[in-house]
C-alpha cells in the first residue's frame, strides 16, 4: 500500500503561480507513474499531467506551455509548478501514483486526499 500527502494548493489570482507538492510513503519500492489529476465543481476528474519514472511527461492540452510536472524517485516525491493560472484552473488536484507490490504484482494506483486550488478573476 502507497499513501500519498498533497500540500501547495491555495487560492491565487488570475496570472499567479502555485506549486503543488506529493510525497509518497508506505511501499514505495516500485513507484511507476505519478500525475496529478483535477476535478473543477460539476465536472469528471481530468488528467493534468503525468510523469514516468524515467521522468517521461504528458500534459493535458490545456496546461500545456503553464504547467511543468517534475518528480524525485529518491525522495518519493512527485511537484507540479502552476504559473499563468486561470479561473478555469479551479478545482482540487489530486496526486496519483501508480505501483507494483513488494510480490511484484502490479496495476495498483494509490490516490491522495485531495488539495483545492482557486484562482480568481
Amino acid at each position: 500500500q502507497v499513501q500519498l500527502v498533497e500540500s501547495g494548493g491555495g487560492l491565487v489570482q488570475a496570472g499567479g503561480s502555485l506549486r503543488l507538492s506529493c510525497a509518497a510513503s508506505g511501499n514505495t519500492l516500485n513507484l511507476n507513474d505519478m500525475g496529478w489529476y483535477r476535478q473543477a465543481p460539476g465536472k469528471e476528474r481530468e488528467l493534468a499531467a503525468t510523469i514516468t519514472s524515467g521522468g517521461q511527461t504528458n500534459y493535458a492540452d490545456s496546461v500545456k506551455g503553464r504547467f511543468t510536472i517534475s518528480r524525485d524517485n529518491g525522495k518519493k516525491t512527485v511537484d507540479m509548478q502552476m504559473s499563468s493560472l486561470k479561473p478555469e484552473d479551479t478545482g482540487v488536484y489530486y496526486c496519483t501514483v501508480a505501483y507494483c507490490n513488494q510480490y511484484g504484482r502490479c496495476g495498483f494506483r494509490s490516490w491522495g486526499q485531495g488539495t483545492q486550488v482557486t484562482v480568481s478573476s
